[in-house]
């Protein structure tokens, strides 16, 4: 599990590294939509080592409470790029 834990919470970061190299909008908010996956998949992970007794309450909290936090930003992150990008689809439409 705490393999698990560490494949999926590092890949949050080498997605985001991704998507600053992007080469699209869209490439942009895919790797952001994985690494926000990827930050879900996390959380399941602290669950279940909390659950099991490898991580005690204060530990688990503090890295849950972080990951929620990330998510949150990750969330906001994906909506905000999917928002823009159906408005610039809407313009193109209207101005067609």
């Amino acid at each position: 599990m705490s393999k698990q834990l560490l494949r999926c919470g590092t890949g949050i970061g080498a997605n985001i590294a991704e998507a600053v190299c992007a080469i699209s909008e869209k490439d942009f908010l895919a790797k952001f939509y994985i690494a926000f996956k990827e930050c879900s998949e996390t959380q399941y992970w602290l669950d279940l080592l909390y659950e099991t007794s490898y991580l005690n309450e204060q530990e688990y909290r503090s890295i849950s409470d972080d990951c929620s936090e990330l998510r949150k930003l990750l969330s906001s992150i994906t909506k905000t790029i999917k928002d823009k990008g159906n408005r610039k689809k809407n313009e193109v439409k209207g101005n067609s």
